[in-house]
């Protein structure tokens, strides 16, 4: 019974976008009580505007709207004003009897309600079939914080938060561009969550833009109340463990973006903000990687592709080399892999499951874990795990190396989504390996590289600038050219205007 009526309220609400305000302030409110049900904070004060001699009542959800902001901004000014002769009454209000930053005029009861369920207050005037709609939002917002999974040694420590407006701000603050565009929607049926596509007129490929609105706009769904809901459906493809579209919690990062090409979408109640279109390279980049000297920057790059490798080749190697291809290994360190295995019962494929699974799960323990013990149990938990694991002659104490310098490895990416593509690889690279061998990590290595160069994210190649190649793109790739030399932007991104720079720029790009 409860569902039915929920149904019903829905249907209610959804109806009266098409139902046009009456002159008459009871039937109004009428409807409108009808359309939000018998709602505790949903709160209705009549008063009168003596200036018109009319009766008004003044709708807005309490929490959500700012009490302060009502009393000292709305209801004192038009109680207390003068009389008056103007003959429209919307407009005087407009103009001189609310001095409230934002009003709005409408007719529509939807477009009211809607409104009141974002921290707007509603005014209906007895005789005017208008509602104006008064910036009245007060509910309680995060303050802006470093974002926890995007730290960096050098560079801005603000991040975004859960308010959409906030989050443009920061990139308007950023970026005072008068090109750049915000184009608002509405996405979800019950929730109306309000989503942003933000890019730079003359630098995006308008194509992109309007693709990435066709896709936000044929979401259906109740309500929206992450990005990574926007991200499942307008991604490409659904078959694939990579990530297609990034997101960030950082505004220099989403700057950066929108300056190569990008589209950003912003979701309010998510601090993580998606950019459309993404390549493969881009996950493994780091905004610290533009604000450190090239040669640091090419280093840490670098490094971070060996862990890469390390993360998806460790156990395989191990086992293709423990189990298929021993002569390939020093004979010392066959001699010690052998006596550390000489008590263990289970073939290497096993011991290097046990270890990866359980590694995996304390992985994930520790992440769910209160946040000040929950390194803490992590670390002690593999220490304890891994030696008693050795002592008991489950696996050899080569297997713990290996597994710890994967799971490190792992953790050097600076995209979580791409650190978790890494690591769902990982086993399937394990059978492999214990199937074929050497041949078996080669031959799945080349499905994984067909596959990257079949993806595509928003019709630009994953695997860019790298296939197809383009020499003047791979600068800013696996390895960082200075930024003097960086003056185009990307070409597979097809920007509008391809150039970063003015001929006022130091050195060559030759």
């Amino acid at each position: 019974m409860l569902q039915e009526v929920d149904r019903r309220s829905a249907e209610s609400l959804q109806a009266m976008d098409d139902v046009t305000l009456t002159a008459e302030l009871d039937g109004n409110l009428a409807l409108a009580k009808e359309a939000l049900g018998d709602s505790a904070d949903v709160m209705v004060r009549r008063f009168r505007i003596g200036a018109l001699s009319r009766t008004a009542a003044l709708i807005f959800i309490d929490g959500m709207a700012d009490a302060t902001t009502i009393d000292r901004y709305v209801l004192e000014p038009v109680m207390r004003a003068e009389s008056t002769e103007a003959e429209d009454p919307v407009a005087w209000l407009q103009a001189a009897g609310l001095p409230v930053n934002e009003v709005a005029a409408v007719d529509r009861l939807g477009k009211a309600l809607h409104a009141v369920l974002s921290g707007d207050a509603a005014l209906f005037v007895e005789g005017v079939s208008t509602a104006l709609l008064l910036n009245t939002k007060g509910f309680e917002k995060r303050s802006i914080e470093e974002p926890r999974s995007e730290a960096v040694v050098r560079g801005p420590r603000n991040g975004f938060a859960e308010t959409i407006r906030m989050n443009t701000a920061q990139i308007r603050l950023k970026l005072k561009d008068p090109n750049l565009r915000i184009k608002g929607l509405k996405v979800g049926q019950r929730g109306n969550t309000s989503v942003a596509v933000t890019y730079i007129e003359g630098v995006a490929d308008p194509h992109i833009v309007d693709e990435v609105v066709r896709r936000i706009e044929k979401i259906d769904i109740d309500a929206v109340l992450d990005s990574g809901y926007i991200e499942q459906f307008i991604e490409d493809t659904h078959w694939t463990p990579f990530p297609l579209i990034q997101n960030t919690e950082r505004p220099d990062k989403v700057v950066a973006n929108l300056l190569e090409g990008k589209v950003a979408i912003l979701c309010d109640g998510s601090p993580f903000v998606l950019i459309a279109p993404a390549v493969f390279n881009q996950f493994y980049h780091s905004p610290e990687d533009y604000y450190e000297r090239y040669l640091i920057a090419t280093l840490i790059r670098i490094i971070r592709i060996i862990s890469m490798g390390m993360a998806v080749l460790l156990p395989s190697l191990y086992i293709a080399f423990s189990s298929f291809h021993p002569e390939m290994i020093p004979s010392r360190l066959v001699i010690a892999m052998a006596a550390g295995r000489s008590t263990v019962p289970f073939p290497s494929i096993v011991e290097a499951f046990l270890m990866e699974i359980t590694m995996e799960i304390l992985r994930e323990a520790s992440v769910r874990l209160p946040g000040p013990i929950g390194p803490t149990i992590g670390i002690v938990g593999a220490l304890v795990v891994g030696q008693a694991a050795v002592e008991a002659g489950i696996v050899s104490p080569i297997m713990v190396i290996v597994v710890a310098l994967t799971t490190i490895g792992s953790f050097a990416s600076p995209s979580y989504s791409a650190a978790i593509a890494l690591r769902m690889l990982r086993f399937p690279m394990m059978a492999a390996a214990a199937l074929f061998g050497l041949y078996g990590i080669m031959l799945f290595l080349i499905l994984i590289v067909i596959h990257l160069c079949s993806l595509k994210s928003f019709g630009v190649p994953y695997m860019a600038p790298l296939t197809p190649f383009r020499k003047k793109d791979v600068k800013d790739s696996f390895y960082r050219a200075p930024l003097y030399r960086m003056k185009e932007r990307p070409t597979f991104f097809i920007p509008g205007d391809a150039t970063r720079m003015g001929e006022h720029s130091k050195g060559d790009d030759s």
